[in-house]
């Protein structure tokens, strides 16, 4: 007989029951890494666009002066500000929504981990089988 039939049920549910503490560990240890990674992206991210937008605010602001005043020839100055106003909310409206869609928390869901996890799961169910 070899040794692996020598063993007792309780080994063999201890040996399984250690299997199954150092995956829970590894798959745990999976997940921290992958949303420390995710995390760390999406910092990076909010500093460039911060810096960006800073610098595109202080362009976008200085084009708009410039329609207005181009405007100011062809109408009231007034009145061109408050249409060059309207067209800029609209456009930034529209732009903030489509950025809110793109922004939601699905996108920082452990996706790699969470097929581990269900792979882990199948291949124990089919173990126990």
């Amino acid at each position: 007989m070899s040794d692996q039939d020598d063993r007792s049920i309780n080994d063999i549910v201890s040996a399984v029951a250690a299997d199954l503490t150092n995956l829970v560990r590894a798959e745990a240890e999976l997940v921290r890494a992958e949303m420390s990674e995710k995390i760390s992206g999406a910092v990076k991210m909010g500093v460039s666009m911060a810096l960006g937008a800073a610098l595109l605010w202080g362009g976008y602001l200085c084009v708009l002066a410039a329609i207005v005043i181009g405007l100011s020839y062809l109408m009231p100055a007034a009145w061109a500000a408050l249409l060059v106003g309207v067209v800029a909310a609209l456009i930034g409206y529209t732009l903030m929504m489509g950025a809110r869609r793109i922004a939601s928390p699905e996108s920082l869901k452990p996706e790699r981990s969470a097929r581990e996890l269900r792979k882990d799961v199948q291949m124990m169910k089919e173990q126990v089988r």
